[in-house]
């Protein structure tokens, strides 16, 4: 089954890049939007965004009519958590704070049914199989799930090799502040140490045959990883592109303002 009836995971297996944009806003109305503009994927994301199982939902119909294939970030790699996400439709999963091998096994564990797994038996009342409009959703879900872990500590890359070895994981997602903090340079990703760590462990993963990823809103550094191999790049955050724009506009006409004012006054 090569396609997986899931472009994403079709797409990382065949290597070929993925450009996304990630989505912190808890808004489907904005993710719909963002859908829009042509990113391969959009990340949902429920660890830092205020995101619950209802707006994971509401923004993974907003996509469904669009190219953009949506991945959901779960809170955290718990079975019950995943169990619900999957049923509701997310096929691609990102899951954070994964440090060793067994914890990479337990997720994917998390996301099979028996016997593979230990996925609880629902997805007839579910979105995952439309409902029960798929007769063939049991056979071929196990198939069809994307299973992304997030590397993003010191610990995670010390067992980086056997996490990939972990039959299942789809791709390797290096946390570039997560790691900077661990590293003991909290809020300087860009850090020439930590740089080279996330540039040596991207090698690591790309020699494995999984797929590596990252988020940057730097243009360069994107293109940078994705020079090493990198086959899914975010490379910016709704919140952030919002914001930026928004405080543009306004200083460009709290100057126009004080040009006037210092006009009207002499």
């Amino acid at each position: 089954m090569p396609a997986y009836n899931n472009p994403f995971k079709a797409a990382l297996a065949a290597s070929q890049p993925q450009i996304g944009l990630w989505l912190s806003t808890a808004d489907a109305y904005l993710a719909e939007v963002s859908a829009t503009a042509g990113f391969d994927w959009l990340l949902i994301d429920g660890e830092h965004a205020p995101n619950d199982l209802r707006s994971t939902l509401q923004a993974l119909q907003a996509v469904a009519p669009y190219p953009s294939q949506p991945i959901v970030r779960a809170v955290a790699g718990e079975a019950p958590l995943i169990k619900q996400l999957l049923d509701i439709g997310a096929r691609n999963l990102l899951i954070p704070m994964v440090d060793t091998a067994q914890q990479a096994q337990a997720l994917v564990a998390a996301t099979r049914y028996p016997p593979a797994g230990i996925r609880g038996v629902g997805s007839a009342v579910g979105r995952a199989s439309r409902f029960s409009l798929r007769g063939d959703y049991l056979d071929v879900a196990d198939d069809e799930i994307c299973l992304l872990v997030q590397a993003e500590t010191v610990k995670a890359l010390e067992n980086l090799e056997a996490i990939c070895a972990v039959d299942g994981i789809d791709g390797v997602f290096i946390g570039p502040a997560d790691l900077a903090a661990s590293m003991g340079r909290r809020g300087r990703p860009g850090d020439p140490e930590v740089q080279a760590a996330i540039e040596r462990a991207m090698k690591t993963i790309v020699a494995s045959g999984k797929a590596a990823g990252t988020l940057t809103s730097d243009a360069t550094l994107a293109r940078r990883y994705l020079d090493l191999g990198c086959t899914f790049v975010a490379t910016g955050v709704d919140i952030l592109l919002y914001a930026h724009a928004a405080r543009r506009l306004a200083a460009d006409f709290s100057s126009f303002q004080k040009t006037a004012r210092a006009g009207a006054i002499e």
